[in-house]
């Protein structure tokens, strides 16, 4: 739809975490201009942890879901909300009935339990394929399907359905069913590519697979119901989302080919926006189909956590302002916590380098802060190997934007330019779908 310049519109973006629920309405005028006019958070309970296994009742997403709409009341223009738009965890998925009712508990992002099940997909799924390892969708879904035979026998096939985060939620807002966007179903093995469902995905599965559409499609309106009790605009209309790594990519400001995010927490994550996809799974690289274009994205164990496993964060803060970047240490750490890496070198047996340790703290963290540059300036010499454009722009997220001194020395150290994100919030970035 044409939005001219005098045109202004209310969208309402809703970030699906872990641990909690955000909202934020964004006023659209014109092509590009788009504003934060009110935003909510309401935490929710921890998923229960036992090992490799995470779960959570789906039941307390809507719970936590419906309070957030009550804060929404404090909004003025919440009438003025047209249009409706989530992003969620990926990979965490449940087994639903027809009417959208949990069959199963839901398998969280990181849950680990599936490893048969991985070793089946491994099996017979292409290398490419984004449906590998026993925290993919598809191998929770089929050991669902093979651990839950006391519910699951009761109905015929046709009679439940793979329910991930945001299409669960999509349901209670819609009551639409079985219906995905493509990137969050890029883990249960669609192809993005040739835009289907691969016959070796539809011999493994029982479940009806869902129906896959791109992000941003127009799904349906909301609940009459849910308007009334709300006050939402009865023409509310719900749209497809996409994942919650997706929508903080959107949020950077990031949006020509050859701009990237670098995102430093724990670790470090690099996605580059290209005009052809990239698959290289021993790396842990995939390419998501995004608004005509491709998202490619990998992952280093290397991060900001090894800094934290040397120094406190008050130290970390007394000693950053007397590191001199002008005299680099030519060390050249890898700095990682435990041995084994995945991306920009596929070594799993690869060792931390953190020696020589020089005898001054500052010294000896300026060196891990210059292999965490080093890190980043090999994963997009890798990206470019493997046929990814040259990065022109880099935006930059996480909690590495308040360490001045890797900034810094990023900028001494890559050709491209780089700068803060422009926004870090999901619930942001993914209202950027409907532009």
């Amino acid at each position: 739809m044409h939005i001219s310049s005098n045109t202004s519109e209310f969208i309402l973006g809703i970030d699906v975490g872990t641990s909690g629920i955000r909202a934020v309405v964004v006023e659209k005028k014109g092509l590009s201009s788009s504003t934060i006019q009110f935003s909510t958070t309401v935490d929710m309970p921890f998923p229960n942890r036992k090992g490799s296994q995470s779960e959570q009742d789906p039941t307390i997403w809507l719970m936590t879901l419906e309070k957030l709409f009550s804060q929404l009341q404090a909004f003025d223009n919440l009438s003025r909300v047209t249009k409706l738009v989530l992003d969620a965890t990926s990979s965490t998925v449940l087994l639903c009935n027809l009417n959208g009712e949990a069959y199963s508990p839901a398998l969280m992002y990181d849950d680990k339990r599936a490893l048969q099940q991985a070793d089946i997909i491994k099996q017979v799924g292409p290398e490419n394929s984004g449906a590998h390892g026993a925290s993919s969708t598809l191998s929770k879904v089929l050991w669902l399907e093979t651990y839950l035979p006391d519910t699951l026998t009761q109905f015929n096939r046709r009679s439940y359905c793979i329910c991930h985060q945001i299409d669960f939620l999509n349901h209670f807002l819609t009551g639409t069913i079985n219906v995905t966007d493509e990137n969050n179903a890029l883990k249960l093995g669609y192809d993005s590519v040739h835009q289907n469902w691969p016959n070796w995905v539809k011999k493994l599965v029982s479940s009806p697979l869902p129906r896959v559409v791109a992000p941003g499609t127009e799904l349906a309106k909301i609940r009459p119901g849910l308007a009334e009790k709300y006050n939402f605009n009865p023409n509310l209309t719900v749209y497809t989302g996409t994942t919650d790594s997706i929508a903080a990519f959107l949020a950077s400001g990031a949006n020509q080919i050859g701009d990237a995010v670098t995102s430093l927490g724990s670790t470090l994550a690099i996605k580059l926006l290209s005009d052809r996809p990239v698959f290289a799974p021993r790396y842990g690289i995939y390419s998501h189909h995004l608004k005509g274009q491709w998202l490619i994205g990998g992952a280093s164990n290397a991060g900001g956590a090894v800094l934290l496993s040397h120094f406190s964060l008050d130290t970390l803060i007394k000693l950053l302002p007397q590191i001199n970047i002008d005299t680099p240490t030519d060390l050249h750490y890898y700095p990682l916590l435990s041995s084994g890496e995945r991306f920009p070198i596929a070594d799993a047996e690869l060792k931390p380098k953190l020696t020589p340790r020089p005898n001054s703290d500052t010294k000896f963290l300026q060196a891990m802060i210059e292999g965490l540059v080093e890190v980043e300036a090999l994963g997009f010499q890798r990206l470019s190997e493997l046929g990814a454009p040259e990065v022109k722009r880099i935006f930059t997220a996480g909690g590495g934007l308040k360490n001045t001194v890797w900034m810094a020395i990023r900028r001494q150290y890559l050709t491209a330019e780089i700068e803060p994100a422009k926004n870090t919030e999901a619930a942001f970035g993914v209202t950027q779908l409907l532009s």
